[in-house]
């Protein structure tokens, strides 16, 4: 997962909206988003990545939400055969701990460098293992999330969560979502972030939605929690190496309180 705007209880009526694009290689087999009855827990609702058997982002019937995104640092030395750092988005889905316990019972240093948010419907989360603040339950307000810290000014963030605080404020809909995250647009070279990568890979990932061959955004989400219906709404499209959609799934169910 590369993007994420997210607003987290910035207006009444919908405490969560999310709106996110994954990056991956074309190459990297996935499964779209479907509740994971077969391994028995019928309850989450995630895509798959078939290669490490976690997730990039998911939900639960009661409202239980994470999602991660990695953290682009070339050249520095991670941890030998470290775990997944999917499996992160899995454990606290299928569990009930409370975001600060399970953050405080995991050695996070063990993994590549990613950032991570976890939330119930009373509290969202932020934590990474290359934040310099330490992991933070998050005020109400819009946020953005991509491959360095939260907020970090990268163009294409800026311009997703003005998108989303826009949609938030006309009754957010899983169509102007997915159109915030279809923005194709490149900054000028002086707007660009310098990651290390060389300027011709900053200039193709500085755009929301990425499209080539062998990389490019995998799929988009669209999440909104309706508390005046007490529903919440997942929209899954997935997208070929030519960025032209190919599937959409539509999860729309009420949430379950204990």
């Amino acid at each position: 997962m590369c993007l994420i705007a997210f607003a987290w209880r910035a207006d009444p009526r919908y405490p969560l909206v999310v709106a996110a694009n994954r990056d991956e290689l074309h190459a990297r087999p996935a499964a779209p988003a479907a509740f994971w009855s077969d391994l028995d827990a019928p309850t989450l609702l995630a895509g798959r990545d078939l290669q490490a058997g976690g997730t990039w982002l998911g939900l639960t019937r009661a409202g239980r939400f994470a999602a991660l995104t990695n953290v682009r640092e070339p050249g520095r030395a991670g941890p030998a055969d470290p775990p997944s750092r999917g499996a992160l988005v899995l454990d606290f889905l299928r569990g009930s701990e409370p975001p600060a316990a399970f953050l405080a019972e995991r050695d996070l240093s063990a993994y590549a460098g990613f950032n991570l948010l976890l939330g119930t419907p009373d509290e969202l989360w932020s934590a990474g293992n290359r934040d310099p603040q330490p992991p933070r339950a998050l005020e109400p307000g819009v946020y953005g999330l991509s491959n360095a810290v939260l907020d970090a000014p990268w163009p294409k963030l800026t311009r997703a969560r003005q998108a989303l605080g826009q949609a938030l404020s006309a009754g957010p809909t899983p169509a102007a979502l997915l159109e915030l995250l279809a923005d194709q647009r490149r900054p000028a070279d002086a707007e660009l972030p310098d990651t290390g990568v060389g300027l011709a890979a900053e200039r193709f990932l500085s755009a929301a939605f990425l499209v080539s061959p062998t990389y490019g955004t995998r799929c988009s989400t669209a999440l909104i929690h309706d508390a005046l219906t007490s529903q919440l709404r997942f929209v899954e499209r997935s997208f070929d190496p030519a960025g032209q959609p190919t599937e959409t799934r539509d999860h729309t169910f009420p949430l379950e309180t204990p």
